[in-house]
């Protein structure tokens, strides 16, 4: 999909923009999962979340190319649509944003406060994908898929600096959504010729790659139940399946429940806040616990994007 060079030249292009995030090996964390667990701080990005990686690369090539003169339209449950908003506006290409309807209120408002004009159309974020789809047609405006080459290139840096920052990691979870993440971190194993065991992670409530991977083919599912609404996924993008069935060794579900513990696990042992997705690697890890005694894992703290009362219902209210 793309080339070292090709990867340090978007890493550059990033950190124009912000800094490295820090990867920290946390003591309380290695006590609580047995392992040396190494954590990639992507909730300290300027949108809370990986995904602006992949819209600063994504928009700024459409800008430069002239590719959306008359902006550019998205769907997405909150991450993604950050990202597009504040790379639209670093380079001038106006944002549209298709959510489902219950969208997050607090991501919502983010977009908003970033210029990115909001809809709110359908029950879930594949609806509001497809209604998306249907306003860039009437409109002329261009449609930005939540995975594209340019997106898993910008998000793939995040690897690249974990990979680089701690010791060689025996094993590496990576939640998936559409699947930009895995993919980069994925590819990004592959360029550096490390032979660390990259495992998925889903909501039990929206397993479709998990689904897909035992099948051998594309899996939709009807529903995506989760309150960790960056796994809200019931549709697999083919070619995110076919990086990720050459590359992950398995991919592991977590119950919403397992997903609250792990948030109040890097509350108190980090003092980090993560919304649903970026907890879910923690959920995988603590599940697997005992077969990953004694091994050097990386996690990515994928975003911290939680609202309050999502925090309030789901993880406080199980303490």
């Amino acid at each position: 999909m793309f080339t070292l060079d090709e990867l340090e030249t978007a890493s550059r292009r990033i950190h124009e923009v912000f800094a490295p995030t820090p990867a920290y090996a946390w003591p309380l964390l290695a006590e609580r999962t047995g392992v040396e667990v190494w954590v990639k701080h992507e909730n300290l990005t300027p949108t809370g979340a990986f995904k602006v990686r992949g819209g600063l690369i994504h928009v700024e090539r459409l800008a430069r190319d002239e590719l959306a003169p008359n902006g550019l339209i998205s769907a997405t449950r909150g991450n993604h649509g950050q990202s597009l908003a504040f790379a639209g506006r670093r380079f001038g290409v106006p944002v549209t944003i298709v959510v489902p309807e219950g969208n997050s209120v607090e991501k919502n408002a983010a977009m908003r406060a970033l210029g990115a004009e909001l809809i709110e159309h359908g029950a879930d974020f594949d609806a509001a994908k497809i209604e998306a789809m249907r306003l860039a047609q009437l409109h002329g405006l261009h449609f930005a898929p939540s995975f594209h080459r340019d997106l898993v290139l910008g998000v793939a840096s995040w690897a690249l600096e974990l990979f680089r920052l701690a010791p060689k990691l025996e094993a590496l979870y990576v939640p998936i959504g559409l699947g930009s993440s895995i993919c980069g971190a994925i590819l990004v194993r592959d360029l550096l010729g490390l032979s660390t065991e990259i495992i998925g992670v889903q909501s039990a409530g929206a397993p479709a790659y998990a689904r897909s991977l035992a099948a051998g083919q594309p899996v939709e599912t009807e529903r995506a139940d989760t309150f960790a609404d960056g796994l809200a996924v019931r549709i697999p993008d083919p070619a995110a399946l076919a990086i990720i069935r050459e590359g992950v060794s398995r991919i592991v579900t977590v119950s919403d429940d397992e997903i609250a513990a792990a948030i109040r696990a890097y509350w108190t042992d980090t003092h980090q806040l993560a919304e649903g997705a970026g907890a879910a690697p923690l959920a995988a890890l603590m599940r697997e616990r005992d077969a990953m005694a004694g091994r050097r894992v990386g996690l990515p703290l994928s975003g911290g994007n939680i609202d309050l009362a999502l925090f309030r219902d789901h993880v406080l209210g199980d303490a």
